[in-house]
């Protein structure tokens, strides 16, 4: 029962009981039984205005317990067998615990089915709705036992954390066609700033690449990142990426959103904000829509954050711009080259996303170690001895069947 409630209740029963604790009664009573009776033939209606009908002894036990206990001894008790069930012996408590444990995703119907047939118990014994409440109380029990502590927490520097996540945007129609797009993000944990956006039509490796690229060559390099176990996230090439870049990765337990609160709680200040005055129809293409997209963010980063004590992300952000460890261009177009190995054929071609390349014939036959731009533009054979890239081309047949190759002259033992 509600707490309201039961103050309720507690002050109709006082305004009972009242006179004979302020000894303020309208009429002599020869004793206070006397008085019960008078009161008990008074009341005709209980606290919520409906019918009632009150006996001398229960008044009477308002008032031993209001004198033993002051007025929260007039407040409503529960039950001291609150959720606990009556009718189940504790064999039959045992069975369903056991059932449940062995067969997690087992409905209450069917665990009550099966308890019949075993003999456990009998449709009269016991109801469905009694089952069914006991099993609500184990699955219950059982979720509080695998709650895990968690503590609110923020980082006390910038760029020392960074939280990256994907979410589904809106749906474009470009050229007729109805289109869905994925924004992809990164938040700094201690000053709320988007670092990093952007949005597009596939959700992958790739897409997440470019934004962090974009991200650290404009405010340098975090200590540490933070995703949860999607593929994009959790594959070799971050793992990579993470190494050449000089930072580390954590990896959010499944099923934990609250690991990633504050890049959850952005996107859905995305949707309430921006999204949700969106009106599609206005955008025709997905450049169209970044440049929207764009224009919230700068605005978001520049509106003063309640967590922050009254400033803006990215005045939290740059007040600590001696916290921005910057990467040289040239390294950060090295570091975010992908990696890939291939075996070259004897006619010294390899093959990446049906693209064919042509290699130095010294590596005929073997495996190579290739990096590589995403879109293709350069790719490279890593050395293996001393690290360095030596650039590849696409392969062009019809250039090499113009090339002149020196003919093998047969000489005979005479001449």
């Amino acid at each position: 029962m509600e707490e309201n409630k039961k103050e309720t209740i507690a002050l109709y029963r006082y305004g009972i009981i009242s006179p004979l604790v302020t000894s303020t009664m309208s009429e002599n009573f020869n004793s206070d039984s006397e008085f019960f009776r008078w009161a008990a033939n008074k009341t005709k209606t209980d606290a919520f205005g409906n019918p009632i009908q009150l006996a001398p002894g229960t008044i009477k036990g308002w008032y031993i317990k209001y004198c033993k206990e002051g007025f929260d001894g007039l407040k409503p008790k529960g039950r001291t067998d609150k959720g606990y069930h009556r009718k189940i012996t504790e064999d039959i408590y045992n069975q369903i615990t056991y059932l449940k444990k062995e067969y997690p995703r087992l409905p209450a119907t069917i665990i009550y089915q099966k308890l019949i047939e075993n003999g456990t118990l009998t449709a009269s014994q016991c109801s469905l709705s009694t089952i069914t409440r006991c099993v609500s109380r184990i699955e219950s029990d059982n979720d509080r036992k695998n709650i895990k502590e968690m503590h609110r927490y923020e980082k006390e520097h910038i760029n020392e954390l960074w939280c990256g996540d994907s979410s589904v945007g809106p749906y474009i129609k470009v050229d007729g066609v109805k289109k869905k797009t994925y924004i992809i993000a990164l938040i700094d944990d201690a000053s709320r700033f988007i670092v990093g956006v952007d949005i597009f039509f596939n959700d992958n490796y790739i897409n997440l690449m470019s934004v962090i690229k974009s991200a650290v060559t404009k405010y340098g390099r975090p200590k540490m990142f933070n995703f949860d176990n999607g593929t994009n996230y959790r594959c070799n090439q971050m793992t990579l990426l993470a190494a050449r870049i000089g930072t580390t990765i954590n990896y959010n337990p499944p099923a934990t959103p609250t690991s990633k609160a504050k890049i959850e709680r952005w996107f859905r200040t995305l949707k309430d904000q921006w999204m949700s005055q969106l009106n599609y129809n206005d955008y025709h293409s997905l450049q169209e829509l970044k440049n929207s997209l764009l224009k919230y963010v700068q605005q978001y980063n520049n509106t003063i954050h309640t967590s922050l004590n009254g400033k803006k992300p990215i005045d939290r952000f740059f007040e600590e711009s001696n916290m921005i460890v910057r990467v040289p261009q040239e390294m950060i177009d090295k570091m975010f080259l992908l990696e890939i190995e291939r075996k070259v054929s004897a006619d010294n071609v390899i093959l990446i996303d049906q693209v064919q390349y042509e290699v130095n014939y010294k590596y005929a036959g073997m495996k190579v170690l290739l990096r590589y731009s995403p879109d293709l533009k350069d790719v490279y054979v890593v050395n293996k001895d001393d690290q360095t890239l030596e650039k590849i081309n696409i392969l062009k047949k019809v250039e090499n069947s113009k090339i002149t190759r020196k003919k093998v002259r047969m000489v005979s033992e005479d001449e």
